[in-house]
């Protein structure tokens, strides 16, 4: 599973699939927040949202893109938040998280860290065999976290693993 986070509007993208073999779109929606909402509600809103999600689709792992830092302070709070909220989400379900740049996420997705937006929502929508493109581009942005996660998380993990068990030997 793969979030998009965001405060006004916070992708969640379900793909099954695994190198090498066919990508399946699951599910896609995006959850939006009023921004004249308490903030606490919104947070709730988006926490119960996804609690929905995890508890109807039952994903391996959630994989959530890194915050980075913009110009719009309020904005990256926002995300950050957001972002805060998945990771709590998947801890209380004893999911594993595993955060993705959005250039790592284009990388994989179109070949490019440097893809924008159109270029994404292109590759998700091929990558998946889908007839129309996911809408908005928080919808495409959460397939493409989900389409990383699938393709360099298993890679990711056993490099870590190896880099663990070395420290391990290390050690001794």
């Amino acid at each position: 599973m793969g979030v998009d986070p965001g405060l006004t509007r916070c992708g969640i993208g379900v793909v099954e699939g695994s190198v090498g073999r066919p990508l399946t779109m699951v599910d896609v929606s995006v959850v939006r927040t009023p921004a004249d909402l308490d903030l606490s509600r919104r947070l709730l809103r988006l926490e119960n949202a996804l609690d929905e999600a995890v508890r109807t689709h039952r994903p391996e792992i959630l994989a959530v893109e890194r915050v980075f830092s913009q110009h719009n302070v309020s904005t990256v709070m926002g995300t950050a938040q957001a972002s805060g909220i998945a990771i709590l989400v998947a801890a209380r379900h004893g999911l594993s998280v595993r955060l993705h740049t959005p250039s790592e996420v284009k990388a994989a997705v179109t070949g490019s860290g440097r893809a924008d937006k159109a270029q994404v929502t292109l590759m998700v929508t091929r990558l998946l065999r889908l007839a129309q493109a996911p809408k908005p581009a928080d919808a495409a942005d959460a397939l493409a976290l989900a389409i990383c996660q699938i393709w360099r998380g298993a890679a990711q993990d056993r490099l870590a693993a190896a880099v663990a068990a070395q420290a391990g030997r290390s050690a001794r």
